[in-house]
């Protein structure tokens, strides 16, 4: 890739040690929101314009919005300024992952990609702005990158060092406090015929409280409650799955357990996490994919390959909308490019490479990081023989009532079956809802049972 911005040979090492990464010194944290943004981007533009500087993004909702509502397009009048198909693929190619243009070769005839105008309008409130640069002069790794330390509500590592402080932003990227929503998801067959599954799910983000300490955080090592209760089909409602995660994965891992409607009980379930195949993915995805990547990292090796600029989906209101039914997005091969708004942007490169001794169906992974948000926007994901096997694409926006930059959408790839999975379809269910009051008490074994029964 021609425009990989190289890093030293030190930053650019994955980590090894057990033994923490030196903190970022006062000097360079001052250059958070001057020469950087609030959470370490590159507050300037690219050399030819392409990308613009970063100038707050969106720090108020659309005129005519109200909570509740799916979210109006900030840029109506935002027009396609070229279309990449698989005929003019390599004019981009510097510009690409191998798993998009994968994407073009398998699908010549109907994958494509609208590129606009880049404008980036991903933020988040002032208190994450503050914790992030409070974060950035005392974050550390821990247990061999399996955890961390000194860090809260931000960005823990707005100056990253290394592959694994980089991955640990995107699980720790501001997505809200509280939040309620339903959801759907589609994994279509090859002729595009599908069942729709929809989902309740419940988050209580712990570690972005705002009004969360570090104390507090290390003392109940608790990154995140979530619970998921499939609604539709009727013949798997019911089923339920409810997740505590750590922040510390050596001290406590992952507390997970399941209910099952046939035996009306609720289980531990160790096994949620990893290449576990995801809660009825139809086998298209593991449960470390949700979100493009969660859990812990501790099976990889990470390496920090660089910076390039990146056709990534951004600002796609038109795919979030409510004028649009299932039916037009979901289509066979891949969702409909019509409704796809892809921009010029750039992007931390993060590659790992499984650790020997260790298990897992992808031998290795390629993330693309949005750099204002932390995202994780695109992912190329590669089998045991090192050939592309899935990519994962994430269709973000910025949920400009909270705000935040998150994915609408999740789309994944599987290269062999030539069939995907969409999560997150919401155009014809409810918005998501950040005021939802959530106590710890929501996120129990017993409220999974209730939950689950129907």
């Amino acid at each position: 890739m021609k425009n990989l911005a190289i890093l030293s040979a030190a930053v650019m090492m994955a980590l090894g040690a057990s033994s923490a990464v030196a903190k970022v010194s006062d000097a360079d944290a001052a250059k958070l929101g001057t020469e950087l943004t609030p959470l370490g981007a590159v507050k300037a533009g690219n050399a030819d314009g392409s990308i613009p500087a970063w100038d707050g993004g969106i720090t108020k909702p659309v005129a005519g919005y109200s909570k509740g509502m799916h979210h109006p397009d900030p840029f109506p009048g935002d027009k396609i300024e070229f279309t990449i198909t698989n005929a003019n693929k390599d004019k981009y190619k510097e510009f690409l992952s191998d798993g998009q243009v994968k994407l073009f070769e398998l699908y010549p005839e109907t994958f494509k990609m609208n590129v606009y105008e880049t404008r980036r309008s991903a933020s988040v409130p002032q208190f994450v702005y503050d914790a992030t640069k409070a974060n950035a002069t005392r974050a550390e790794l821990i247990d061999g990158g399996n955890g961390l330390t000194g860090a809260s509500i931000g960005i823990p590592f707005p100056m990253p060092e290394n592959g694994l402080e980089v991955i640990w932003n995107h699980i720790l990227r501001f997505r809200g406090v509280d939040i309620k929503t339903s959801r759907s998801q589609a994994a279509p067959t090859a002729g595009g015929s599908y069942t729709l599954v929809e989902t309740a799910e419940e988050i209580r983000f712990q570690y972005s409280r705002p009004e969360m300490t570090l104390d507090k955080l290390a003392k109940e090592n608790t990154l995140f409650f979530f619970k998921q209760v499939v609604t539709q089909p009727a013949r798997l409602a019911g089923t339920a799955l409810l997740v505590k995660e750590t922040m510390d994965q050596e001290k406590l891992p992952r507390q997970a357990w399941t209910y099952n409607t046939g035996q009306r009980r609720v289980r531990k379930a160790p096994n949620v996490a990893f290449d576990t195949p995801g809660t009825v993915s139809d086998g298209l995805r593991t449960t470390d994919d949700f979100d493009m990547f969660n859990g812990s990292p501790v099976r990889y090796n990470w390496e920090l390959v660089g910076k390039q600029e990146l056709y990534i989906p951004y600002n796609d209101y038109k795919l979030h909308s409510d004028k649009l039914s299932y039916e037009q997005i979901v289509t066979p091969g891949h969702i409909n490019p019509e409704y796809v708004r892809y921009e010029k942007h750039r992007v931390w490169v993060v590659k790992a490479t499984l650790k020997e001794g260790m298990r897992h169906i992808y031998k290795a992974r390629t993330f693309y990081i949005d750099e204002d948000s932390w995202q994780v926007s695109v992912a190329d994901l590669y089998d045991n023989r090192d050939e592309l096997y899935r990519v994962a694409i994430a269709h973000g926006l910025n949920y400009y009532e909270v705000p935040t930059q998150w994915s609408t959408l999740e789309v994944f790839h599987d290269l062999q079956s030539r069939r995907y999975i969409a999560m997150g379809l919401d155009n014809e269910g409810r918005m998501y809802d950040f005021d939802a009051k959530l106590s710890e008490g929501n996120f129990t074994p017993a409220a999974l049972r209730r939950a689950g029964i129907r």
